[in-house]
């Protein structure tokens, strides 16, 4: 039998922020931007009670709970403890699959003879993480990725569920809206056709679901009936690393825009030199007043981390969005089809200018390092009269889309 972990961390980026400012605990706390535009990261259980939750626009989030304390997100905190914790993982088990910066699957089948079964590791593994990083985490046991992802959400925060018998009966009561893949929008439908728990998708016919759901129907029911062989599949690398912002005012000139561009480029290659990652491709993304979003993406001739390469590349993609009396709320930058730089192919005739623009990129690096913080950057991006970015600065790895 297959003993599956999920461990999930509690309400991470706040608790962090909580255990690093004692005057935090026991308050309710958003990570986010505290302007009208910003958006809500995170939110401790104590807004939660409020109504508060991640990804809400900071103004809904304020009214709900106006004595909510607002901090802006830590990156390199909320790293350094993921850090621990994954490293806690990897004392029990190679199989590990991070799923995010604050949770991950973990199959500990062949670590039994060492440390017990899958409750004995996972009770041992939530002590650590609280006795080393004074966080907590809740643990869902099982013999599947499925139920073992619903089993660590039933008692949290701080809690351990092991459903390792009697899955179907631990499945059934349970609203549809617990099954991967059903939100707001199928939901309705299926409770319209007489569905409102998963053991009533258990038992329902496979022609009915298909209808209603598509291909996708056949899955619904195994998964409802705790059938899932997928299995942990360890150290998933990004598909891309992005940044983007929300801005106070909408931007109103291609000028402003291609500025912003530059600073996202520059955060992408600080985040592609830190993990020694080569981009193959750019997407720049615009997101109007009117909410309407456009990307438009470029292949590189050779896989590039530099801040000059990847602005080169988005200067000629914005070329391609119209923005003549239009106004534009939201800009990004993402790096894709990543390579690690050991492994980039070899030229017959490499390009001086590029190893000059990687090296520029590894001095401004060192700089940072040395000196703490932005020390030194780009002289465009210090002028006067630029757009003021509610959200935080947000870079971000992306995944695989969970299954």
């Amino acid at each position: 039998m297959r003993h599956v972990l999920h461990v999930d961390m509690d309400a991470f980026f706040t608790s962090v922020e909580q255990r690093d400012d004692p005057r935090l605990r026991g308050r309710p706390v958003l990570v986010g931007g505290p302007a009208r535009r910003g958006v809500v990261a995170a939110a401790s259980y104590e807004a939660r009670t409020f109504g508060c939750r991640s990804a809400m626009p900071m103004a809904e989030a304020l009214r709900r709970c106006p004595h909510a304390v607002v901090v802006p997100p830590n990156r390199e905190r909320y790293e350094e403890a993921s850090s621990a914790v994954f490293g806690i993982f990897h004392r029990y088990t190679p199989l590990v699959e991070g799923l995010s910066i604050d949770e991950a699957f973990l199959d500990v089948t062949e670590s039994r003879s060492l440390f017990g079964d899958g409750a004995e590791i996972a009770a041992r593994i939530r002590r650590e993480v609280q006795r080393e990083t004074g966080l907590t985490c809740s643990a869902g046991v099982a013999t599947s990725k499925f139920v073992a992802k619903i089993a660590s959400d039933q008692d949290k925060p701080d809690g351990l569920t092991v459903v390792l018998e009697d899955v179907a009966g631990f499945l059934a009561p349970l609203p549809i809206e617990r099954m991967w893949g059903i939100g707001p929008k199928t939901a309705p439908t299926l409770r319209a056709s007489g569905f409102a728990t998963l053991g009533d998708l258990a038992k329902a016919e496979l022609a009915t679901l298909e209808r209603l759901l598509g291909a996708w129907g056949g899955t619904v029911k195994q998964l409802a009936r705790g059938i899932d062989a997928r299995d942990v599949v360890p150290e998933r690398e990004a598909k891309s690393i992005g940044a983007e912002c929300t801005y106070d005012e909408d931007l109103r000139t291609k000028d402003a825009v291609a500025r912003t561009l530059l600073a996202h480029a520059a955060r992408v290659a600080e985040r592609l030199t830190e993990e020694d990652l080569a981009a193959g491709a750019v997407v720049v993304k615009v997101k109007y007043a009117d909410f309407s979003l456009l990307t438009r993406r470029m292949a590189l001739l050779a896989p590039a981390s530099d801040t000059t390469t990847l602005h080169e590349a988005c200067a000629e993609l914005l070329e391609r969005f119209p923005l003549r009396d239009r106004r534009v709320r939201l800009t990004g930058v993402s790096a894709q089809d990543l390579v690690p730089r050991g492994r980039l192919p070899l030229q017959l005739f490499p390009d001086p200018s590029a190893e000059r623009r990687r090296e520029v990129q590894a001095t401004l690096q060192k700089a940072k390092g040395r000196f703490g913080g932005a020390a030194i950057t780009f002289a465009s991006l210090l002028e006067s009269g630029g757009p003021r970015e509610v959200d935080p600065e947000k870079v971000t790895r992306r995944r695989p889309p969970r299954a």
